[in-house]
């Protein structure tokens, strides 16, 4: 029911708010302030307006944080030191105006307006908003109590009990007590949700062999971002010796994201086959349209088979490991051409014979030979123009290796770093939500000059691809348009720089009507980054195009790309561990209040005795009912029908650590400077 356009439920929202009356002007910020969590906007203080004779407060005036705009001399200025922030305010009217009532000495609501011009925040971004960061006293004090070094679990609780000898266990009691849980999760694992999912194999006498598992933001995250692939398999982030490999990719902010991980027994052909199958199985029979690895044999004869139309390219970063232990100068700077300098094919094949003549290769220098075969995975005059979104290394991959290497040491077991890479993942999809929540609610910088479609683009883009979208519409000074034939809706537009007329790029537009449907470059930037390159905004400014049409932009850089909700947390605690957890962070706040006095402390303990005497006994619920739940640890899509036991620990191949293989210039500096 409405009336007057106005609903019932805002009416009595309204009325809420301006029959408040508040002890303080403070009080009534915090009021305010709270009311906008709930609603999903910021607040900031504006006007105090005091009384000139006793300069004593009387009206505060709150506005929303987005109310006004941004100074015009600060889009004038010349003399920046640093690029200038996003812009965040686009004049909202909403704000509450509070008084002081002199004779009852109490603040009241006298002017309160909720009607905002822009989006309201999502519940899980509210955190990013100013207004509602910051540490209240007793997580201040909780930072300096737990902030002295890096605390192991016991010493954490002998910190909140106030000593060791207060705590009532010893640290062998709570390494049983860990132990004890970790293996009912283990055990749990069996048991897996829908929304979950994972495959895994054993062997004859039932230990563990391959395992891969993914969750549902990561199949999401799959669906939207999933055109490119990168893993590695170097890593050994467990006491069995395994090797970890993560399934990477780039979000639409060009971070990194998760798509699944996988951990196998050994690095042959069979297990990687079994490990690319299980990926297939969890992301519906949709392989990716590239992938990237660190060049193992036995993973790419895996790729041919099971991602048979997939491109693949290997890491540079790899090879150029290899290029320094195999190479030494000029060789090394003449290869190193090979891999990054842009040239045709034949070009290619040219140099490589008089590469060949140069440095007298032969049979021997099997490397190199075997780099030749694999040129068209690694060459940039074979890559350009492949869709690999202008990756070159798997470094997202060892970003998120160097992570868990970072938790993990080698006496811990596969549970252990499960729930390693939870926390992981968990910082990845913060930081995720944390740049959602500033493109949504921010527009990037742009000059009062600046041509439209560089406006535009900062209204379409994520922040970051604005940023490479943007050096693109610079350079447009740079490029002219030569010549212009139209033939049957198709045109064609030859962009040519100014000052070397020779260097031209014929740049094609297809028509329906007077709609633009499609565009094409030979300099590929479009196909293989999904970005339009400098000519083919050469040819939309000389069009007088405004804004950028639909055709040149890839959903995949912007903020529609996909709509699922983020929830970085990925745990799902018990009823009663959710009670404790509300009662304890409601508790945290008033008890450190209460401390500052020794009547009131007595006053709180007597009170929270009496409140435990009159509650029933405790039932003693398991273990399993206090602790968290992984996603994991809570259904299934494999049925279980034997006892899972642990892995065998291996070897790996050359005998490997647990570390990152080194380099060759890594280890040669290594033992130089122990020679010194």
């Amino acid at each position: 029911m409405e009336s007057g356009g106005v609903s019932l439920e805002d009416l009595e929202e309204y009325y809420m708010v301006v029959n408040q009356t508040f002890r303080s002007e403070e009080e009534g910020y915090k009021y305010y302030n709270s009311y906008a969590l709930l609603k999903g906007f910021g607040v900031r203080k504006e006007d105090l307006e005091c009384k000139p004779d006793t300069k004593i407060a009387f009206r505060r005036l709150f506005s929303c944080s987005k109310e006004g705009y941004r100074a015009v001399k600060h889009f004038n200025a010349t003399n920046r030191k640093r690029q200038p922030r996003a812009l965040s305010r686009c004049g909202c009217k909403a704000r509450l105006e509070i008084e002081l009532h002199m004779e009852c000495g109490e603040w009241f609501a006298k002017i309160f307006v909720d009607e905002h011009n822009h989006p309201l925040v999502k519940p899980d971004h509210t955190a990013f908003i100013r207004s509602h960061r910051g540490l209240s006293d007793a997580q201040k004090a909780d930072v300096i109590e737990y902030g002295i070094g890096g605390l192991r679990t016991h010493q954490i609780m002998e910190k909140q009990h106030g000593g060791y000898y207060k705590v009532g266990f010893v640290s062998r009691n709570l390494y049983n007590y860990v132990g004890k849980y970790k293996k009912g999760s283990k055990d749990g694992m069996l048991n897996l949700d829908g929304e979950f999912f994972y495959k895994y194999k054993t062997e004859e006498e039932g230990h563990l062999q391959n395992l891969f598992w993914t969750d549902a933001q990561s199949r999401i995250d799959y669906d939207a971002f999933g055109g490119v692939v990168v893993f590695d398999s170097t890593y050994r982030v467990n006491k069995y010796n395994l090797p970890f490999v993560p399934f990477i990719g780039v979000n639409h902010h060009h971070s990194t994201t998760v798509f699944g991980c996988g951990i196998v027994s050994d690095e042959t052909v069979a297990s990687y086959v079994w490990l690319l199958k299980a990926f297939l199985e969890a992301t519906q029979q949709n392989p990716p349209r590239s992938v990237m690895t660190d060049g193992d044999r036995a993973m790419a004869k895996a790729i041919s088979m099971v991602f048979p139309g997939t491109d693949h390219r290997l890491c540079s970063w790899h090879i150029e490991q290899n290029m320094i232990r195999h190479l030494c100068n000029p060789k090394l700077g003449d290869f190193r051409k090979f891999v990054y300098h842009a040239m045709k094919v034949d070009d290619f094949e040219r140099r490589w014979v008089e590469f060949k003549d140069k440095y007298e290769i032969t049979e021997k220098d099997e490397w190199i030979n075997r780099m030749y075969e694999l040129r068209k995975k690694w060459s940039k005059a074979y890559t350009k123009g492949r869709y690999f979104l202008g990756m070159q290394s798997n470094q997202r991959s060892e970003s998120l290796n160097s992570r868990l290497h970072k938790n993990l040491d080698r006496r811990m077991s596969l549970v252990d770093l499960l729930e390693h890479y939870d926390l992981c993942l968990s910082r990845i999809r913060r930081n995720e939500s944390q740049l959602d929540a500033e493109a949504s609610q921010t527009v990037p910088f742009t000059d009062l000059h600046a041509e439209p479609l560089e406006r535009s683009a900062a209204r379409t883009y994520t922040p970051e691809m604005f940023k490479r979208v943007k050096v693109e519409i610079i350079r447009l000074v740079e490029w002219e348009i030569a010549e212009v034939t139209r033939h049957h809706g198709l045109s064609r537009y030859v962009v040519c720089l100014k000052r070397r007329t020779h260097v031209k790029y014929d740049v094609r537009f297809s028509f329906v009507g007077p709609l633009l449907k499609s565009v094409s470059c030979p300099c590929l930037k479009f196909d293989s980054k999904d970005i339009p390159c400098t000519h083919i905004f050469s040819v939309l400014k000389y069009l007088g195009l405004l804004t950028i049409p639909s055709c040149c932009v890839k959903q995949r850089w912007t903020m529609k790309t996909k709509p699922a909700d983020r929830d970085g947390n990925l745990h799902e605690w018990s009823e009663r561990m959710n009670r404790y957890h509300e009662l304890r962070n409601m508790a945290s706040l008033h008890l450190f209040k209460a401390s500052r006095s020794m009547e009131v402390s007595k006053r709180v303990i007597d009170f929270l005795q009496t409140i435990l005497d009159e509650e029933m006994e405790d039932d003693s619920d398991e273990a399993a009912r206090v602790g968290p739940f992984p996603p994991y640890f809570s259904g299934s899509n494999q049925a279980a029908t034997h006892t899972v036991l642990d892995p065998k620990p291996i070897k790996s191949k050359g005998a490997r650590s647990k570390k990152r293989w080194k380099p060759f210039h890594e280890t040669f500096l290594a033992n130089q400077k122990r020679q010194k």
